[in-house]
């Protein structure tokens, strides 16, 4: 059945394996247009594979994709790109290499509209389209913080901006859909609050959908609409950050033993108020 009208993306019975291995296990997702929803849980849940399997980096075992209304699974990854799906990875993947502006420029190649004659000609609307291009890359360097900053080569950014560079990169190619993997990792408290900020900058400047995955509960439970919490590729609870917090079946997930679950829980609840974190998850 297709999704409903509002819903951005949605997959029914999703479904991976490697081998006998179900890594991710009939997973139904209904991501909200314009929503951060974010994914969680325990360092093996499945949840970057489930990222691979809606850009098509895996071709899936089972079930169905629908973004903005349409069948995707079985599309080619750069199809999906295309479409309007973009994502940035847990491990920085930037072109070291070369500078943050030629970063940003190669996320735009999908809308660029010269051809390979008219770079050989150097025909008028090739030019016009590489000025349109060069002042994006100006007006995406201000947003992600890296004014003056388009000649430095990537490698030499910190890592703060190289993270906030190759957000940059992904919203260059004018995505409806952005998949965030980690992207607060290896970030110190100043840092994460400032990836916060620049996320929800980023949803509203670009009216852009967010699904997340992330590690730091702060994060989750300060930015989410909804939680999806994933464990051995099956999905266990799904629901509002503040139901997610205290949900019984999420902590034992995490903690393993239903005694410590029930201790968590009781924390959980206690300090709701003051801290919107459960057990913080290894992985």
């Amino acid at each position: 059945m297709a999704p409903a009208p509002e819903t951005i993306l949605a997959t029914e019975g999703l479904t991976m394996r490697f081998g006998g291995l179900f890594a991710v296990n009939e997973l139904d997702l209904n991501v909200r247009q314009g929503a951060i929803h974010s994914i969680i849980g325990p360092n093996g849940a499945g949840k970057t594979t489930v990222f691979n399997c809606i850009t098509q980096n895996l071709q899936i075992s089972g079930g169905k994709i629908w973004f903005r209304g349409e069948r995707v699974d079985g599309l080619p990854p750069d199809r999906i790109a295309a479409a309007g799906v973009s994502r940035t990875y847990q491990n920085i993947r930037l072109f070291r290499n070369v500078t943050a502006m030629e970063n940003l420029l190669v996320g735009m190649h999908l809308h660029l509209r010269s051809h390979w004659w008219g770079a050989l000609i150097n025909s008028p609307g090739t030019r016009r389209s590489e000025r349109e291009a060069h002042d994006e890359a100006l007006r995406l360097l201000r947003f992600v913080g890296l004014r003056g900053r388009g000649d430095v080569l990537a490698r030499n950014l910190p890592y703060g901006e190289q993270r906030r560079l190759e957000m940059g990169r992904a919203l260059a190619t004018r995505p409806k859909l952005l998949l965030l993997d980690e992207p607060t990792a290896g970030m110190n408290p100043r840092e994460t609050s400032e990836m916060m900020a620049f996320i929800r900058q980023a949803r509203e400047a670009f009216d852009v959908t967010i699904l997340l995955i992330e590690h730091q509960m702060r994060v989750v439970m300060g930015m989410s609409d909804v939680v999806t919490v994933l464990d051995h590729g099956a999905k266990i609870a799904e629901g509002p950050p503040a139901d997610i917090q205290s949900d019984s079946r999420v902590i034992e997930a995490y903690l393993g033993s239903p005694n410590a679950a029930r201790a968590a829980r009781r924390r959980a609840i206690a300090g709701s108020s003051q801290s919107p974190a459960p057990p913080n998850p290894s992985g």
